[in-house]
């Protein structure tokens, strides 16, 4: 403990004293030289392991690869985000669809507690004890977002390219999660992807 208050009380006085100098760009090198030689000293005479190197530092359990887009979603370009009106339009025209599909389904699945109900901008399907989802406009991030009891909640983006509400996180369409997990739960297959829009 007294040799790491020892050298962080090093690398503050090599700063104060170096900032006095020169901001300059060779005020820098000289700063990053001076005190990498003597933190370098200071460890070797007290015996310390060599700092850690920034990518080695790994602050949750899981291994992390920032390359790898299945780890976080894909980063956001404001530029292409829809205006709120064209947003509004595309938003109530999908959970309009969806409704409408998902009340024909009902009436073929025989499911104890199937309902339907849409108010203030929030599509809820009941399955009874099978679960419940809950679809809901998202206006300030221009998403639609979804609770399944499948999957859990989700955030859907309108991807332009392929004209689809998209989950950026793992590239999942609304509409083929919601095929797959109705299927999974009522046993019967429902088409939603098909002229929703």
């Amino acid at each position: 403990m007294a040799t790491k208050l020892l050298l962080q009380r090093t690398r503050t006085s090599l700063f104060s004293c170096l900032s006095q100098l020169s901001p300059s760009y060779s005020f820098r090198i000289l700063y990053a030289k001076a005190s990498s030689e003597i933190l370098g000293q200071l460890r070797h005479n007290a015996h310390l392991p060599p700092p850690l190197s920034p990518s080695s530092r790994t602050f949750c359990s899981r291994s992390s690869n920032i390359l790898d887009e299945s780890h976080g979603p894909a980063a956001i370009d404001y530029r292409s985000q829809l205006q709120e009106g064209e947003y509004h339009k595309l938003a109530d025209s999908t959970i309009h669809s969806l409704q409408e599909k998902l009340e024909d389904y009902g009436d073929d699945v025989e499911v104890d507690g199937f309902d339907i109900d849409y108010g203030n901008d929030v599509l809820t399907v009941k399955l009874g004890n099978l679960g419940t989802y809950v679809l809901n406009k998202q206006t300030p991030n221009r998403q639609l977002w979804l609770s399944s009891p499948v999957s859990g909640p989700s955030r859907f983006d309108w991807d332009q390219e392929s004209k689809a509400w998209i989950y950026r996180r793992n590239k999942a369409n609304l509409y083929k999660v919601l095929e797959t997990e109705l299927e999974q739960l009522c046993g019967k297959p429902i088409v939603l992807s098909r002229s929703c829009l």
